[in-house]
């Protein structure tokens, strides 16, 4: 769907931080290029204000992260993983990221919303009827909901260019019996199956390795 853009159209963005970063990991074995989605998706206006929403950890080794992702203008907000009695986990932010998106829209003219999830859907809906704003999307395609990019006004598909919007990227390349691999796959590691809504997980880094990279993932140096 065409959409118009300007240079005074004022622009909020709300990133569904866990969405994004288990997409590009699961699909891409790669991490996002905050840095370049978040100029993408704004492409030129005036962006009021941009927000990622994530779950931290008690061992707080996702700190780098958050001051990089401060470093390229956007406002962490952060809750701690719940863990009850017997295992269960839980990592949500889906209500607070709704509620934060409708709660500025009166000072919005559009808003982009970077998910892949469908439960979101309402609150497209709710925006463009209500709130009069116009309504982005942005996320992976291959693990975006398509009720969602049906729903929404427009759509930027970041598997369309992911050397731009992820770090570490590989090309997949094709194998005997019409599969594909990466090539770090190729050079003898295994595959495994994609489970790219992964809520329970927080971002912080599971190994010393990830932790050093933690404060790149947005593509600030």
């Amino acid at each position: 769907m065409a959409i118009v853009k300007h240079s005074e159209q004022r622009v909020g963005v709300f990133i569904d931080t866990q969405n994004l970063y288990h997409s590009a990991k699961n699909i891409y074995h790669a991490r996002v290029n905050f840095g370049n989605v978040l100029k993408d998706s704004v492409a030129g206006r005036h962006l009021i204000r941009a927000r990622a929403y994530m779950v931290t950890t008690e061992s707080g080794e996702e700190t780098a992260f958050l001051e990089a992702l401060t470093k390229v203008g956007i406002e962490p907000k952060t809750k701690e993983l719940q863990i009850f009695y017997g295992g269960a986990k839980k990592a949500d932010w889906d209500v607070g990221m709704a509620v934060d998106a409708i709660t500025a829209s009166p000072k919005l003219d559009a808003v982009i919303l970077i998910t892949g999830d469908g439960d979101f859907i309402p609150l497209v809906e709710y925006l463009k009827m209500h709130a009069g704003c116009q309504v982005e999307v942005v996320s992976f395609g291959r693990s975006t909901s398509g009720k969602l990019r049906e729903a929404t006004e427009h759509f930027l598909d970041l598997d369309e260019d992911p050397r731009r919007y992820l770090l570490n990227y590989r090309p997949m390349r094709p194998v005997r019996g019409g599969r594909s691999t990466s090539s770090r796959q190729a050079a003898g590691g295994t595959g495994r199956d994609i489970q790219v809504s992964a809520p329970e997980d927080s971002m912080a880094p599971n190994s010393t390795e990830e932790s050093s990279e933690a404060g790149r993932i947005t593509g600030v140096e």
